[in-house]
C-alpha cells in the first residue's frame, strides 16, 4: 500500500515521518529525491538547460539561486519546471516502492496534493499545526523572518483545502501527543 504524507511548511512532516520510520515503515522523501534527480537524471538536466540555459549547472550542481530568481514571479515557468520534474520523481518513487518489502510505504511531499501526486496513492495523511507554531519552527530551522514564513505559507494550499483529499490527520502542535496519533494510523494501515 502506498500512503502519502503532506502538510504545510513547518507542520511537522519530517518529525512524523521519522516516527513512522522507527516503526519500520519505509519513507520516500520526494522533495529530497527531486533535488538529487535534478542534478543526476539526464531528462531533468537537459530540460533544466532548455528552460534556464547551460549556466543553470555549475560543476554538475544546480545553481539554485538562478532558478529561484527566474521562477520567483513567473508562474508559467514554475509550471513548466513542475511538469518536467514531477513525472521523473513519480517514476523514481515507483521504482523505489517495488524494492520495498513492508506492508505499506510513505511518500512525503510538501506539494503532494497540489501536484496531483495523491491520485497515485492509496491513502493520504495530513500533518497540521497552528500557524503560530509553524512560523516559530521555520524561523528556528531556517533563520528567516516571520514575514518570509508567512509569504511561504500563503503560497501553499490551506489545511482546509488539503483536508478534502486526506484520509488521516496528525495534529502536531504543542498540546497534543503525536505518537499516539501515529500509532492509531499505523494500526489502521496494517489491517
Amino acid at each position: 500500500m502506498k500512503v502519502g504524507i503532506t502538510g504545510g511548511i513547518g507542520s511537522g512532516k519530517t518529525t512524523v515521518c521519522k516516527i513512522f520510520e522507527s516503526l519500520g515503515v519505509p519513507v520516500y522523501y520526494a522533495d529530497n529525491e527531486a533535488k538529487r534527480l535534478i542534478e543526476e537524471h539526464p531528462r531533468l538536466v537537459s530540460g533544466y538547460k532548455k528552460l534556464f540555459g547551460d549556466e543553470v549547472y555549475r560543476n554538475g550542481k544546480l545553481n539554485k539561486r538562478l532558478v529561484a530568481k527566474m521562477i520567483f514571479d513567473d508562474s508559467k515557468l514554475l509550471n513548466k519546471v513542475n511538469a518536467l520534474v514531477h513525472p521523473v520523481v513519480r517514476e523514481d518513487f515507483i521504482g523505489w516502492v517495488n524494492k520495498q518489502r513492508a506492508p505499506y510505504v510513505l511518500e512525503e511531499a510538501a506539494v503532494l496534493l497540489e501536484s496531483g501526486g495523491h491520485q497515485f496513492l492509496d491513502k493520504v495523511i495530513l500533518v497540521t499545526a497552528p500557524v503560530t507554531v509553524r512560523i516559530a519552527r521555520v524561523i528556528k530551522r531556517d533563520g528567516v523572518t516571520p514575514e518570509e514564513v508567512l509569504k511561504r505559507i500563503r503560497n501553499q494550499w490551506p489545511d482546509e483545502k488539503r483536508r478534502r483529499f486526506c484520509n488521516y490527520e496528525v495534529l502536531s502542535d504543542d498540546k497534543h501527543l503525536v505518537v499516539p496519533q501515529i500509532l492509531n494510523i499505523h494500526s489502521e494501515l496494517l489491517k
